[in-house]
């Protein structure tokens, strides 16, 4: 059967993968409500297009961080992805470089920074996560550095882990035969098997819970590379952020795998764009699964947006072509979204190309009961 959309990978996944494996990929915290609701939020924004308009040439390419890339769809950073597929990491860096986008390299993948920069070519940021010993910390910047990453992706909003409830359930570990290669040689890339997650676990024994803006100005003194925060949900942290020089906000709820109830991210989005005030870009990520999603994205604001499950549900189901075929199916379905819409380029995609619920309740059909 062929594939049609971003989300059909998601039941191959399934059926392909270990229980464990692809719970650990597809679950988020507690109730899952926000994990819901990332998705459904997307539906609350209805289209106003613009007819009559000459769209025989639609430009997708934009700028990140000075870096041009050829859509405004990049790869956010997914752990362990070798527990999807054998060429993990490999298979992602090759798909997004062939795309002419941005992978995100996850601090706990399963190949290292030195392993995915030798796929060749291509425009590749590292996220990071700040463990207690700043030693970790600082050697591995330094690898992502010379390894030839373009920038940081500190991520936030884990001081602790979410409640995953699926992986305490599962007694979720990292598949023997596999380790968190960015910190192999520094015996912090096995994960022990636990009475609960062996993630939560190996969390909160490395994982600085003391992380706060001063570490932000501390990463500044060690690294050239411009840094973005990843899980910035509100105007007062997106403000402070700008204050210690971020060169960029990735408003994020960590795919609704931490803090269950927060809002959606593309319902927080337009709050921390407006606090932003175009000091900085910023970004999306969490529910996009379709070029629709993109545009609504854009049209709030935002300067690109990030797909993670998509990646990993693909990479299960067919490796690099199947990240690749994710990326063109968005591709392919954003420029037709621009071309109905009667947008020629990015710059062309307004805030009046769309409404909302909160603009005006009364357009949307309201609720079943």
């Amino acid at each position: 059967m062929e594939i049609t959309n971003v989300m059909e990978y998601q039941a191959i996944a399934k059926q392909k993968l270990p229980k464990m494996v692809y719970d650990y990929y597809a679950s988020g915290a507690e109730d899952e409500w926000t994990l819901e609701e990332n998705r459904h939020a997307f539906s609350r924004i209805l289209f106003r297009p613009r007819i009559l308009i000459d769209v025989s040439k639609i430009d997708m390419r934009t700028t990140v961080l000075g870096f041009k890339i050829s859509m405004p769809i990049m790869i956010a950073p997914t752990a362990m992805q070798k527990m999807a597929h054998p060429e993990g990491e490999y298979a992602t860096a090759r798909a997004a470089s062939a795309a002419g986008t941005i992978m995100t390299l996850s601090s706990w993948a399963t190949s290292s920074v030195e392993e995915v920069a030798s796929t060749g070519p291509g425009i590749r940021f590292f996220q990071l996560y700040v463990y207690r010993n700043r030693n970790v910390v600082a050697q591995l910047v330094r690898r992502a550095e010379r390894a030839g990453f373009k920038a940081i992706a500190l991520t936030v909003d884990t001081p602790r882990l979410g409640r995953r409830e699926a992986d305490i359930k599962n007694r979720f570990t990292l598949p023997p035969f596999l380790t968190l290669k960015n910190f192999e040689g520094l015996d912090l890339g096995k994960m022990d098997k636990t009475n609960d997650s062996g993630l939560a676990s190996y969390v909160s024994g490395q994982i600085d819970r003391s992380l706060s803006w001063k570490d932000v100005k501390w990463l500044q003194t060690i690294t050239s590379l411009p840094i973005l925060v990843k899980g910035v949900l509100t105007a007062e942290d997106t403000r402070i952020a700008i204050q210690n020089g971020v060169a960029g906000i990735i408003v994020s709820n960590h795919g609704a795998r931490q803090l269950d109830y927060v809002p959606a991210t593309i319902m927080a989005l337009e709050e921390v764009v407006k606090a932003a005030q175009g000091r900085v870009p910023v970004f999306l990520d969490g529910g996009v699964r379709r070029g629709t999603d993109v545009f609504k994205a854009l049209a709030l604001g935002a300067s690109g947006i990030f797909i993670g499950r998509p990646v990993v549900f693909s990479l299960a189901a067919e490796g690099e072509a199947g990240v690749r075929k994710v990326l063109q199916m968005l591709r392919e379905e954003f420029e037709i979204t621009m071309a109905l819409s009667g947008c020629r380029s990015l710059s062309e995609i307004t805030r009046n190309h769309i409404v909302t619920e909160w603009d005006a309740p009364r357009l949307l059909p309201a609720p079943k009961l």
